[in-house]
């Protein structure tokens, strides 16, 4: 079969045939046995009336296309997982792109790959495809790459049990460009895909962003100016019951203090003064006592070295110190982190921290920069109720309630860009599990199609205009 490259040039697309597609719903037969009966049996526990009264036929002809697919959902996968794409691998992170862009192109998206040397990582992969006019502009938000470098030991796809399977990156977040797939595959399977306006955007270096940062997700931001409605798929809190309506923003800080060198018997004189590492201990207290009780919000030292002279490099968060107890301190250096629920949260924390910063002990100097990194998602009306036609859809299916996750358990993500620029924003949607980030990253294979289906629902009546 051909398709069309990312270039835009046809020729041959390895694509799954019908008798493989055969074979893997022969191999996966027990395991799509065991999703229908986990889900009947959620439908069961989540009320006496049947989910099939609560649908309409479009919404159970997609639901039925989640079925059929799943066995090849799964096995897409653990082909996924066993590429090792480290955000530093770059030739790995572009495999998993090439992986998954045929099967974008068999739903007719037009496919390109966006070169990310501008940023120093490998890039990303982006889908596009318009639907009817007038159509709702909806953007899908993925990522390629995990945290499991190279020379991580934890390497391969491992099935556990009948339902859960370990492996770097299987709900962080490849799992979840699966389940958006296998949605994007049940609204083809039920006629509606030309309802809505689509932008996938499989981000390659999410979880270690290149610099600037600004031309790194300009492309993302681009489409969600472009966009109505922005979705991640990423795991969230790890709980199908739970969805993110709001991230908290994530950037860093770094604070530089100088002291006069001189012997320590002349400490606290008022012309030798206090010393550059006693300055940098007054500031963080005082950072400790003014913001630790906001709500939210929390500011993190996480390395300091001072002394007679220091190094410190940013990039790998190390550095070297020399220094002598009998010395005052001359130099020293923190960095650290601070988390927002809001700009002006943030904004708020950074003038209290200037503020501080400014009051000097005898004798020392005190600077202090900041690196805004990823911005906060704000718990929005708009976002709330996107999660309200979530949370619908999941009962009318028979999954049961979903609650919006508490933002302090939800770490900073690629959704967070759409801030401002979209109406409604939706994360947390992907394939579930725990332990992500670990060598035991775990993923609960019954999720792979019960998540597909209540987002495929939920874009159903994104299309029919249900906000």
């Amino acid at each position: 079969m051909t398709g069309r490259n990312r270039h835009g040039d046809s020729r041959d697309v390895p694509t799954m045939s019908r008798s493989m597609r055969c074979v893997l719903a022969v191999l996966f037969l027990p395991l799509a046995a065991a999703w229908a009966a986990a889900a009947a049996g959620e439908a069961a526990a989540a009320r006496p009336e049947t989910a099939a009264g609560r649908l309409t036929r479009l919404e159970r002809r997609a639901a039925a296309a989640v079925d059929r697919n799943a066995p090849a959902a799964l096995a897409l996968l653990e082909r996924a997982v066993d590429i090792n794409s480290g955000s530093m691998n770059f030739e790995g992170v572009r495999s998993v792109a090439r992986l998954l862009e045929p099967e974008f192109q068999a739903l007719d998206f037009a496919t390109q790959w966006v070169d990310g040397r501008g940023w120093g990582r490998a890039g990303h992969l982006i889908a596009r495809r318009m639907g009817r006019e007038g159509a709702p502009r909806v953007l899908l938000i993925g990522h390629l790459d995990t945290v499991f470098e190279r020379d991580s030991p934890f390497q391969k796809f491992e099935r556990l049990s009948e339902t859960s399977a370990r492996g770097p990156g299987i709900i962080d977040m490849k799992g979840g460009d699966v389940v958006m797939l296998l949605a994007l595959q049940a609204l083809r399977g039920a006629g509606a895909l030309d309802r809505l306006s689509l932008v996938a955007i499989l981000i390659g270096d999410e979880e270690d962003s290149g610099a600037p940062l600004s031309l790194a997700r300009r492309d993302l931001t681009e489409a969600a100016g472009w966009a109505d409605v922005a979705i991640g798929f990423e795991d969230g809190a790890g709980d199908p019951r739970t969805a993110v309506i709001s991230r908290r923003g994530s950037g860093g800080w770094r604070l530089v203090t100088t002291g006069r060198p001189a012997h320590s018997s002349q400490i606290f004189r008022p012309d030798i003064g206090s010393g550059a590492i006693y300055e940098a201990a007054r500031i963080l207290a005082a950072f400790h006592e003014a913001l630790r009780g906001e709500q939210y919000l929390t500011v993190n030292p996480g390395v300091i070295v001072g002394g007679t002279s220091i190094t410190f490099d940013g990039d790998e968060s190390r550095g070297t110190a020399f220094g002598k107890t009998n010395v005052i301190a001359e130099s020293a250096s923190v960095a650290g982190d601070l988390r927002s629920i809001s700009i002006a949260q943030r904004e708020g924390a950074k003038e209290t921290m200037r503020r501080i910063v400014g009051g000097h002990l005898p004798q020392t100097t005190a600077e202090i920069t900041f690196d805004d990194g990823y911005p906060p998602l704000a718990p929005s009306e708009g976002n709330r109720r996107l999660l309200a036609l979530y949370d619908r859809a999941s009962r009318d299916l028979g999954f049961g309630e979903v609650a919006a996750v508490d933002p302090s358990r939800a770490g900073a993500a690629d959704v967070s860009f759409t801030e401002g620029l979209v109406d409604m924003a939706l994360d947390g949607i992907g394939l579930m599990g725990d332990g992500g980030h670990t060598a035991s990253e775990t993923a609960d294979l019954k999720t792979l199609p019960t998540q597909a289906k209540r987002i495929a629902v939920t874009l159903l009546r994104l299309s029919e205009g249900k906000r």
